[in-house]
């Protein structure tokens, strides 16, 4: 996939019951190898869900702190994949949506507002979404915050950016579970409610 000049490599996956399509937004110091995501995104394809795996840094960039963080940078090539995988022959005329995590949930919120292609969805797992706070007041696309219940630096961080984002966004917090929701049954928990609100959003977009 060809984006801002730049190759990245990606795993486009077309469940052959498909409601809509997710791009994922990796953490820093994540890929689209996380287990993590890989482990959500097999949980939407079970739910009849696309996702498109892929990293917004080439190999070289990501050594780059600097680029790891460059929020605006990084939700720039967010939106400019999805007007890539819009206009593929496996999605078109599909819904998208972005799930982000940790700085990825930043970049998502961010490139809904300014992004060209329609996002029906956003959901991200112990995002800071404090770092996409210039355009918190602009994001109209219904966003899911998961967070972890002892994730607490996070936590605040998420419940101040809620009372930012205005209505159609919902805080959702994971007892027990820490940033990386390693705990036994939390990544379960978040691969579900990232399901459903998928689902309920991209029927209503159809």
């Amino acid at each position: 996939m060809l984006v801002d000049g730049r190759r990245l490599p990606g795993t486009l996956t077309v469940p052959t019951r498909q409601l809509g399509i997710v791009l994922f937004a990796h953490g820093s110091g994540s890929s689209r190898h996380s287990p993590r995501n890989v482990q959500v995104a097999e949980t939407l394809h079970q739910r009849g869900i696309g996702t498109l795996l892929f990293d917004l840094l080439v190999e070289a960039e990501a050594a780059d702190r600097e680029l790891v963080f460059d929020i605006r940078l990084l939700a720039s090539r967010l939106a400019e994949a999805a007007q890539w995988l819009a206009a593929e022959p496996e999605a078109r005329g599909f819904p998208l949506g972005y799930f982000g995590a940790s700085t990825g949930g930043a970049a998502a919120l961010v490139a809904t507002v300014v992004g060209q292609v329609p996002i029906a969805a956003v959901v991200s797992r112990g995002g800071r979404p404090d770092l996409a706070a210039p355009v918190l007041e602009r994001v109209r696309v219904p966003t899911l915050l998961i967070v972890g219940g002892n994730d607490e630096p996070v936590l605040s961080l998420n419940r101040e950016a809620l009372t930012q984002l205005g209505g159609g966004h919902r805080l959702v917090v994971v007892p027990g579970a820490t940033h990386l929701f390693e705990e036994p049954g939390a990544l379960e928990t978040v691969a579900s409610l990232a399901a459903d609100w998928f689902e309920d959003h991209f029927r209503a977009a159809a």
